[in-house]
């Protein structure tokens, strides 16, 4: 038998990070290499841009679609960002915890706020680019949006990084897959934490020569009187 029992629920992991850190390339990458944990798909009111596979990159829906999820608490959380809902549909992801897999969520720093409320033991990582002009040219090398909304999007980013202090570990992402094998480390860390323990087993044979050499100990002691 193991000296500890570790709690066999999975870990919520939360990563956040401004538009253009990669932290979707981040995450995919993570799920490629770990099969235990599970990537929660997001729902947004947006339109799909080039390359975006719907269940995979989001799930697409219209704002009145979205706005019936809020009503009906089909969401966990959810946040406006650009003009545009953003939310984590409930399914699913209290069931796979409870089955020890690790979920892990990419959402927005308004959305993960929330989350800190509810979720006290969940995992909270920031992904941040190496500079300031390599989140701009990875914004402007899209090329899917007008110099307006990119300048919104860098003015947000410098918003969204103030709040680096909520979170519990910070990754910059100059190099993919550095910034996996560290969240990975980080994953593993966190699973080691003395309150994730929730028995401790001493076996009893192993009690009883710790007292047979306790009371040698004494004897001598005795003697040497």
């Amino acid at each position: 038998m193991n000296i500890i029992k570790a709690k066999e629920r999975g870990l919520l992991i939360v990563v956040s990070g401004p538009s253009g850190a990669g932290k979707g390339t981040v995450c995919q990458k993570l799920i490629e290499n770990n099969s235990n944990i599970w990537l929660s798909i997001s729902c947004t009111s947006r339109e799909p841009r080039k390359g975006d596979i719907e269940g995979k990159t989001y799930y697409f829906l219209s704002r009145e679609e979205f706005e019936a999820k809020i009503e009906n608490n089909e969401l966990l959380e959810y946040a406006q960002y650009n003009g545009n809902y953003y939310g984590t549909p409930k399914d699913k992801i209290s069931e796979l915890l409870d089955q020890g897999i690790d979920v892990l969520l990419e959402i927005e720093v308004q959305g993960a706020k929330k989350i800190k409320e509810m979720v006290k033991d969940a995992l909270f990582i920031f992904i941040l680019p190496p500079t300031m002009d390599e989140l701009k040219r990875r914004l402007t090398s899209r090329g899917t949006e007008d110099k307006e909304k990119i300048l919104k999007r860098f003015k947000t980013a410098y918003q969204e990084i103030n709040e680096l202090s909520k979170y519990n570990y910070v990754i910059v992402n100059d190099e993919v897959d550095e910034a996996v094998h560290k969240i990975e480390s980080i994953i593993t860390s966190e699973k080691c934490r003395v309150d994730r323990i929730e028995e401790v087993f001493v076996n009893s044979s192993e009690e009883e020569m710790h007292e047979l050499l306790m009371d040698k100990e004494f004897d001598n002691s005795v003697h040497e009187l």
